[in-house]
């Protein structure tokens, strides 16, 4: 697992460590937790499950999307056909 060192001010690290005291918890879990609600707010996943079920639900859309646009073409066609004298 990679690792980074990140930087934080005197009084976040105080605050953060409190926290975790408070929790019961150690840094790494309240990174982990942190990064977590992070992804899960922009829309990104967060686990391999769960970007292959996201990339399934992409390519469900796009062939719903394409299959109702080719539905919606030949019946404009079909239209054009009638309107025709």
């Amino acid at each position: 697992m990679p690792g980074k060192r990140v930087q934080f001010d005197d009084e976040t690290w105080h605050a953060l460590d409190l926290l975790a005291r408070d929790r019961m918890m150690d840094f790494q879990e309240l990174a982990d937790e942190a990064f977590s609600a992070l992804l899960k707010k922009h829309g990104r996943p967060t686990d391999l499950k769960a970007a292959l079920r996201e990339s399934v639900k992409k390519e469900d859309s796009k062939r719903s999307i394409s299959k109702k646009a080719s539905v919606a073409g030949s019946r404009c066609s079909s239209l054009k056909k009638r309107q025709t004298p």
